[in-house]
């Protein structure tokens, strides 16, 4: 897949950074040269700032301009970045791109001070620019800074060295150094989605697992669709997927590498393994195991292949989710009459409910943050997808639809991806199936693009 796996070197204020698995250093006159060029200029101490915590927002006005290129190849690989640096931007919700038509002041080199006049004409609060020069080594350098119009001065800038496939890559790791300079916190850009593309008719659907970038862009497939698969999950290295697939018509859990393609059964249980998640250190999968019409979650440490029982009761224990932690689990079952959500310590202890709400709860995940747990809801015919608290305070229904279900977290814990169905009519028509974003404030829903029907999204941690 393009821009996974393929080195970036970076330099930003002076310092070096690396990301993926480059481990060359920098030349010594060129990492001085980055410090003379990269360092903020002082104009003031008013800065401008988005403040996520405060719910719906007015998205901040922002120009960027196409990356000036030193020859006609990196400038069209500058057009190509500065479009994806805009769209990352502008399906946040935090961020309005000014359209180019508007620019007054046309693509120069980074390095030298824009024309603040001309960018506060047009309203620009922030502004994004960049070049891009092919190496002698055939590397592309890459370069971005980013300006505060009104205090006038350099909030950040970094230059990248890659290959010049991996210029894509390059733009998402760029948004993200915006968006936390601007926010204050990480971004989720440089990520992949995990998906099941769907085809076919409803009733013989053909299910394959897929994966892609953030935006929607490399899709691969990864299964062929000779069986149905459900539920990918990324491990928190980004490396390795776990998920449900049918083997002679019993549902059983896989891991599957990306990188080598190889897939291993996970445990020989004698009975239904499903719903598996990656504990957050990556050492275990949790998940649920099935067996004389009974459910309970279970534990698996993949170094030694040892399970561990984590909850013995007759009632439909399943899709546990660990906190960042790895201090609890939450769950999902009908030991109260109806499907809730439970909380536990690791080890299956100090079960208790957390939601006592209307309607009937599932697949809980937990956020990255700690702070909220995320989850799906049936109420009165229809499906909603929430959050609430640990503690079973703050119940917020973020979504409405026919059928909502399977919420995934970004990395940065301010964005939930799930899939949408639409009803299908008697003869099986219709009932189409969608990727859709959303931020926690229940604004900027927003859909996916994939070329099919997809379902079951999972959202990598940061790739760097």
């Amino acid at each position: 897949m393009e821009g996974h796996g393929l080195a970036i070197q970076s330099e930003r204020n002076g310092g070096t950074m690396r990301v993926s698995r480059f481990r060359h250093a920098l030349i010594g006159m060129l990492s001085v040269l980055a410090i003379a060029l990269l360092l903020p200029i002082e104009k003031s101490s008013a800065e401008v700032r988005i403040d996520i915590t405060r719910g719906h927002l007015e998205p901040l006005p922002i120009a960027i301009t196409e990356f000036f290129g030193s020859d006609r190849q990196s400038g069209e690989t500058g057009v190509d970045i500065a479009k994806v640096i805009s769209g990352n931007l502008e399906r946040s919700g935090l961020f309005k791109p000014i359209e180019k038509g508007a620019f007054l002041q046309k693509p120069a080199d980074p390095r030298v001070q824009p024309r603040y006049s001309d960018w506060r004409v047009i309203n620009a609060q922030a502004l994004v620019n960049g070049s891009v020069k092919l190496q002698p080594d055939g590397r592309l350098r890459v370069e971005f800074r980013l300006w505060d119009i009104f205090a006038e001065a350099q909030m950040t800038g970094s230059a990248y060295f890659t290959e010049p496939g991996n210029w894509r890559r390059v733009a998402h790791i760029i948004s993200d150094e915006i968006y936390r300079r601007i926010t204050g916190e990480s971004g989720y850009f440089d990520t992949r989605i995990v998906y099941v593309a769907e085809s076919g008719p409803l009733r013989r659907r053909v299910k394959r697992l897929a994966i892609m970038d953030q935006d929607g862009a490399n899709i691969r497939y990864l299964t062929n669709g000779d069986a149905l698969v459900l539920t990918p999950r990324f491990s928190p290295t980004a490396q390795e997927i776990t998920y449900l697939s049918y083997f002679n018509n019993t549902p059983r859990v896989y891991l599957f590498n990306i990188e080598s393609g190889r897939q291993e059964l996970l445990g020989n249980f004698k009975g239904m393994t499903f719903a598996p998640r990656f504990t957050p250190d990556g050492q275990s999968v949790v998940m649920a195991f099935a067996e004389r019409g009974n459910s309970d979650i279970w534990s698996m440490d993949l170094r030694t292949r040892a399970s561990r029982r984590l909850t013995t009761h007759p009632a439909i224990d399943t899709s546990p989710s660990a906190s960042p932690d790895s201090r609890f689990i939450v769950f999902n079952s009908d030991r109260g009459g109806s499907p809730q959500l439970y909380v536990m310590d690791i080890a299956g202890s100090n079960v208790r409910r957390i939601s006592f709400g209307r309607g009937r709860y599932a697949t809980p995940v937990w956020s990255p943050r700690g702070d909220l747990i995320a989850f799906t809801k049936q109420m009165r015919g229809e499906f909603y997808i929430g959050v609430i608290r640990p503690d079973g305070s703050g119940e917020r229904l973020l979504t409405k639809s026919f059928l909502d279900e399977a919420p995934t977290w970004s990395p940065n814990g301010r964005v939930l991806m799930f899939f949408r169905q639409e009803r299908s009519d008697a003869k099986g028509h219709g009932g189409k199936t969608r990727l859709f974003s959303v931020d926690l404030t229940g604004y900027n829903l927003r859909e996916v693009v994939t070329p099919g029907d997809a379902s079951d999204p999972a959202w990598s941690s940061l790739l760097q």
